[in-house]
């Protein structure tokens, strides 16, 4: 898989996410997540599937294992709140 070379361990709004060291979410770009779950809210997509496998994976120390499940979440839920 791909390194993710966004700037997402900029995002002070990914700093609240809860940790996830173990399982399929470990080391995925919870960024891309959230992007990929603020596009979904945007579309009021209402049959949901975070694709694990298709995140680029995370290098960056803030983001590396922030769960990408949770970052997936608040990005829809910020997507149809705010679009």
């Amino acid at each position: 898989m791909k390194i993710c070379t966004k700037n997402h361990h900029h995002w002070s709004l990914l700093d609240s996410l809860p940790e996830d060291k173990s399982g399929a979410g470990k080391f995925k770009c919870a960024g891309c997540a959230y992007e990929k779950g603020l596009r979904a809210g945007k579309n009021k997509e209402e049959s949901l599937n975070i694709e694990l496998e298709t995140l680029h994976e995370s290098q960056s120390m803030t983001l590396q294992h922030k769960s990408p499940h949770a970052a997936f979440a608040k990005g829809y839920l910020d997507g149809i709140s705010n679009f």
